[in-house]
């Protein structure tokens, strides 16, 4: 299940990002993932030439509620067959070869993403954008792709929902929002100004916020009130990770919209099913006038 395993994945990311004692451990724990799933946090800290309350920070910068669900994590990791990393496209390669690499790159980074939502933080989304009056997407670049994915999803199921990549029109609905609109803000980085200042207006109107951003802190992550993440995808010559975090971004999108159809159940299928036959109307229409 996703929330036993992602440990390598947390440390691996967020490695660069904590404290220098910490990071020791991280580092430790990495290089030796087999033999530290059966130590104490004493015996971790002694090996890692740290403390075993430094072992019990760790945890907590990752998120975790201490160090058994962090090897919990690194078991589930180990026991994981799919050990290849991210590939990138050579040159003259085969299309039979692209295609098992992207399959592999896909498949890898929604695997990754699964693993590092937290269900808390998604449960608190999940019944946030139930009682929404409106959700508010916004996103810059290839995110911007994501939030009008999200609006034309909740909008099939009767849920007001906007996207706009211009942060004109979106800093315009977002000083209207009422208290009971979320503001959902994607970047992958989790750096972009543009969605950093979006999030912040909106915490200053008292709307609820989520973010949806690659996996540790980050700019827009530490603004939201609520925290969704993706994979850390890798970067590559052919930018073949922009694809996988588009990929990853859309994954994440999926699981609110599937959350929020499944607790609203029998409203959603009413909608779902208005909507289809509204689709049909207009193609049988559009088919009647081709044959006049």
């Amino acid at each position: 299940m996703a929330f036993h395993t992602g440990g390598l994945v947390m440390l691996q990311e967020m490695a660069s990002q904590l404290p220098p004692s910490e990071a020791k451990i991280a580092k430790y724990i990495l290089e030796h993932p087999e033999e530290s799933i059966s130590l104490t946090a004493n015996e971790l800290g002694k090996n890692s030439s740290t403390s075993g309350a430094a072992v019990i920070r760790l945890c907590k910068s990752l998120g975790l509620s201490g160090l058994q669900e962090l090897k919990m994590r690194i078991t589930g990791d180990l026991l994981k067959r799919n050990s290849e990393e991210f590939r990138d496209i050579e040159p003259n390669e085969t299309k039979h070869s692209i295609i098992e690499k992207m399959t592999t790159n896909s498949i890898r980074t929604i695997r990754e993403t699964a693993e590092l939502i937290r269900l808390e933080e998604l449960s608190k989304a999940t019944d946030a954008l139930i009682n929404a009056r409106t959700i508010h997407f916004f996103g810059v670049g290839g995110s911007s792709i994501v939030a009008s994915d999200a609006q034309q999803k909740f909008l099939r199921i009767s849920k007001n929902a906007s996207a706009f990549s211009d942060i004109h029109m979106a800093a315009t609905l977002v000083a209207n929002a009422q208290k009971d609109d979320v503001v959902v803000g994607i970047s992958f980085s989790g750096e972009t100004v543009e969605v950093a200042k979006i999030i912040e207006l909106a915490n200053q109107r008292g709307v609820t916020t989520i973010s949806i951003t690659k996996y540790g802190n980050s700019l827009v992550s530490n603004l939201a009130q609520i925290a969704l993440f993706t994979s850390a995808t890798r970067e590559a010559t052919f930018r073949s990770g922009a694809t996988s975090s588009r990929i990853a971004q859309l994954h994440v999108i999926d699981i609110l919209f599937m959350c929020v159809a499944s607790s609203l159940y029998e409203e959603s299928i009413e909608h779902l099913d208005q909507t289809r036959e509204a689709i049909n109307y207009l193609r049988d229409g559009m088919t009647g006038s081709k044959r006049k």
